[in-house]
């Protein structure tokens, strides 16, 4: 039979959360678990060279630049507190040290939380991923 004559309704199916802001996290794509997700650092793809899952329903806006912010002033911030107290570096050190620190860590967490936003709203068919077409 071919897959034109059958007709399932896949909008009530149940996707799973987790398995999919696991894929998120990695980046991949949370239909099929092997396609890259972006296109470039943080252009998500219109949908998924494997197997074809639209992506482009994502609303992701500030969500992930946010989330970015308080995870990482609430990982560097008792840091600070630590070698501030353990070492008493000079405060450009410090400056210079955390800044960098900041900077890298956020570079690192953005992608990866905007995957989970975008692998979120494809597990609870949010903004057009609750789609016949998905």
């Amino acid at each position: 039979m071919k897959d034109t004559e059958r007709q399932i309704d896949t909008s009530s199916l149940e996707r799973p959360v987790g398995p999919a802001v696991r894929l998120g996290w990695q980046r991949k794509c949370p239909n099929c678990g092997s396609g890259p997700m972006f296109d470039g650092y943080l252009t998500v793809r219109h949908d998924c060279p494997v197997c074809e899952q639209e992506l482009y329903h994502h609303r992701a806006d500030d969500g992930p630049a946010w989330a970015t912010m308080v995870l990482t002033g609430h990982v560097l911030a008792p840091a600070m507190i630590i070698v501030y107290e353990l070492f008493r570096p000079e405060p450009w050190v410090m400056a210079v040290g955390f800044s960098l620190g900041i900077v890298l860590l956020s570079l690192w967490f953005l992608p990866r939380i905007k995957g989970v936003f975008v692998a979120f709203q494809w597990a609870k068919r949010m903004h057009g991923f609750g789609s016949d077409g998905d």
